[in-house]
């Protein structure tokens, strides 16, 4: 019985290079939390701004047209940043702890997605309402579809995945449910001009800045669970049936 407990605890203990693992991905972590609160000052800051569009009706990327669209573009490469802050910060978490199934891992490919995105969409302005259709705005407009799609999947994917990982297998229980929250609301984005194109016209702003808040609340949560968490390393144990 002895040897068997200290056999348990040598493979709980951390090493000290995945404390210094852990303490880098939690530092990645606590940037990312900063980030967001960054991000919703710039917002606040270009909605006040000229030419004032309306946040009810208008997307938030039509924030950065205009003599102060500037403001909006660093916000872009500011939400880019904080999520790959966020990502590697969680990866490091993981892999300091144990090694991520396949399901996690998929879920990081898709935020990637996410993320790169988000710096995309700096590079290439929108097209305001009422205004022809440019080349740089339609890129825009598949790049922010790429990118919904792979921040909604990538937390949802993360999420389940977490039940496989010592590390972060305690946020679990917060993070699936604002996931799904991410994934409904982003169907309900991309999908609903066509369903309601009258509700969409007037409300179309408010459903992207309702989806747009609940990934970052995700990342937020999950981030400040995580930096709480104790590091666990748990060494590789005979496994049931495989992850799908």
């Amino acid at each position: 019985m002895p040897l068997r407990q200290n056999d348990r605890a040598s493979r709980l203990a951390a090493s000290p290079d995945d404390v210094v693992q852990s303490s880098r991905a939690r530092l990645l972590l606590a940037c990312a939390i900063v980030g967001i609160i960054l991000y919703v000052i710039l917002d606040v800051v270009a909605q006040s701004l000229p030419p004032h569009y309306s946040p009810i009706s208008q997307a938030e990327s039509d924030l950065a047209v205009g003599p102060y669209g500037y403001v909006m573009t660093l916000n872009f490469i500011n939400r880019g940043v904080l999520s790959l802050c966020f990502l590697f910060g969680l990866l490091l978490t993981t892999y300091a702890a144990d090694t991520p199934g396949p399901r996690f891992r998929r879920g990081a490919y898709a935020f990637a997605i996410w993320s790169i995105g988000a710096l995309l969409l700096a590079a290439f302005p929108t097209d305001v309402p009422s205004t022809p259709v440019s080349w740089h705005g339609a890129v825009h407009l598949l790049v922010a579809v790429l990118a919904f799609l792979g921040g909604a999947v990538g937390a949802l994917y993360i999420s389940l995945g977490m039940a496989r990982s010592g590390a972060v297998a305690r946020v679990r229980r917060v993070a699936v449910p604002l996931a799904a929250l991410c994934v409904v609301l982003c169907v309900v984005e991309l999908l609903g001009s066509s369903v309601a194109p009258g509700f969409f016209s007037r409300n179309g702003g408010l459903v992207e800045r309702l989806f747009l808040g609940s990934v970052l609340l995700w990342v937020g949560a999950v981030s400040a669970m995580t930096i709480t968490s104790p590091l666990k390393h748990v060494a590789a144990e005979p496994a049931g049936a495989p992850e799908p």
